[in-house]
């Protein structure tokens, strides 16, 4: 995580808030960011960073909300042959797959 995420997410942590960061863990194609790159949201709806320059972070901070709520990390997967690209905005045709985790 860069130094500002981490720094970021230390602050929310601090005032109390639950935490949980996604990261690109793979790519096909034309995905808008490469893997490795990282959005944190807590559970008081900040968000910071970026896994796809805004075409999924809506769903990946639905899919956050019930990893902060149980703590069970989930595998996201989005990809243009995946119907439910369309309707989070991932139309460059390329595919992507997060890791979502609760940060402690």
């Amino acid at each position: 995580m860069s130094d500002d995420l981490l720094t970021t997410a230390a602050a929310w942590r601090a005032n109390g808030e639950q935490v949980a960061i996604a990261t690109v863990v793979e790519t096909w194609g034309s995905s808008p960011r490469p893997a490795g790159s990282r959005f944190i949201v807590s559970d008081a709806g900040h968000m910071a960073g970026s896994v796809s320059g805004g075409c999924i972070e809506g769903a990946v901070a639905q899919a956050a909300a019930t990893t902060m709520a149980t703590g069970a990390p989930q595998l996201l997967d989005f990809g243009i042959s995946d119907e439910t690209a369309w309707e989070v905005g991932l139309a460059c045709g390329g595919k992507l797959q997060v890791f979502l985790e609760k940060l402690g």
